[in-house]
């Protein structure tokens, strides 16, 4: 029989998978690698992107002017994000009807695809437009396949994970993430103080890609032996289609996972990914030592991912979550004001602020969204809220805060974007209790 999954939030919760640490031959070490490692090619390559976003908008749109070349760079950016809802029910229904092995190891080797060819791909300079369109479409290769990477991964881990560490099996996902933004800060801030402007347009940008796509063979392998913890599910409830399930049953978990994972979309790609752009272009600090807090701030935020996924164990995931979101309501606006008349010091004192509010919620959410669904549907059910989420309001942000900030003339007045959808996400917080235990 599975074990009983909480009300999310209301109880310190218990396991809702049906695994074991060890199912088979295969060790929860196995399952984590398979799992993190992929995730940490997700988002190096993410990360490679945002932190080379000027200077791959000099490379793919070389006519236009400073901002509107960055804002190019980032409408791609956005527009990579268009295909993840469809994404997210494709791998969600492959992982709840085939397996969340297949789902998984299907949708790392279609990234590692694209991330070998955008590292490849000629610039506006040698193919003029055909540059920017192939780099779109690469573009949203990657966010299609990268869809179910994140629910798939936190299902898997969760489904494997011993009893009452469900909090902490799932919080690997975003220190891999957190991993791989770090790698790419780092790979970047090398390759930014060793080679020229000039090495770097022609060439140096292209190293990050080329250093992510083998690495998706090597996750592939992993991912080949995971143990399947689809099985125990009974056959009549995997012939159902998991999306009409979900439509059908559980539509208010939907929008409450929906509201929630609003501010986790925004929160990620404006702390942990935009950030050191936001700063240099706000002429707070030079694009380099933005490079360099942001490495501080992610090497900070890893240690803290797994805290507070322990944390959650404890004192359960929505008294986790509600304290991240009123956090974010409260200090954003002073924060960002601060941040325009800081030193390098206070600059870091800053960002590593918004990063402990950030790995409140990124330690809690994995674990809530796990438990928010049936198992039947579990896959379905987190790919489709959180790639809404980060399709509508995540991929969007870099963009869009570059815009508010163009035309508004001020750092601190994105924020208030920010502040919004956390607010919103305290109101879904509350609501969780409403909601019966799934099981």
């Amino acid at each position: 029989m599975e074990p009983v999954i909480t009300v999310p939030g209301d109880a310190a919760p218990t396991r809702g998978g049906g695994g074991s640490a060890t199912q088979g031959d295969i060790s929860f070490g196995t399952v984590a690698m398979g799992c993190s490692i992929g995730t940490f090619i997700e988002w190096f390559d993410y990360a490679s992107y945002g932190y080379l976003a000027e200077t791959i908008a000099r490379v793919f749109f070389p006519s236009t002017d400073r901002h509107a070349g960055l804002m190019a760079t980032y409408a791609i950016f956005a527009l990579s994000f268009v295909l993840r809802p469809v994404g997210g029910v494709m791998w969600g229904h492959i992982g709840d009807r085939l397996g969340r092995r297949v789902a998984l190891s299907l949708s790392i080797g279609a990234m590692s695809v694209a991330t070998a060819l955008i590292a490849l791909l000629p610039g506006y300079g040698r193919i003029g437009m055909a540059g920017p369109v192939a780099l779109l479409v690469l573009r949203m290769v990657q966010g299609f396949s990268s869809s179910g990477e994140y629910a798939g991964a936190s299902t898997i881990l969760m489904e494997h994970a011993p009893p009452g560490k469900c909090g902490l099996a799932t919080a690997l996902v975003p220190a891999s993430e957190a991993l791989g933004l770090l790698t790419g800060a780092l790979m970047v801030a090398a390759l930014s103080g060793g080679l020229t402007d000039t090495q770097m347009q022609d060439w140096g940008w292209r190293i990050p890609f080329l250093f992510g796509a083998p690495l998706g063979v090597v996750a592939w392998l992993f991912r080949g032996r995971l143990a399947e913890t689809l099985h125990g599910v009974a056959e009549a409830e995997r012939q159902d289609v998991p999306i009409l399930v979900l439509l059908r049953d559980y539509r208010p978990h939907l929008l409450l996972g929906l509201g929630i994972s609003a501010l986790d979309a925004i929160g990620f790609y404006f702390i942990l990914n935009f950030m050191p752009v936001f700063i240099s272009t706000a002429g707070v600090l030079s694009s380099h030592m933005a490079t360099v807090v942001q490495t501080v701030l992610l090497a900070a935020f890893i240690p803290a991912v797994f805290a507070m996924g322990v944390l959650s164990d404890r004192v359960g995931r929505r008294p986790m979550l509600l304290l991240a979101s009123i956090l974010f309501v409260v200090l954003t606006i002073p924060l960002l004001w601060l941040l325009g008349r800081s030193s390098f010091l206070g600059v870091v004192a800053i960002e590593l602020a918004f990063g402990g509010m950030l790995a409140i919620n990124e330690g809690t959410l994995p674990g809530f969204l796990t438990e928010l669904f049936p198992r039947h549907a579990r896959y379905s059910g987190f790919a489709l809220v959180f790639n809404i989420a980060n399709a509508a309001l995540g991929g969007t942000a870099p963009f869009v805060m570059t815009w508010i900030m163009q035309v508004s003339g001020s750092p601190v007045v994105p924020g208030v974007w920010l502040v919004s959808v956390a607010a919103a996400a305290v109101a879904c917080t509350l609501l969780s209790r409403r909601f019966a235990a799934v099981r």
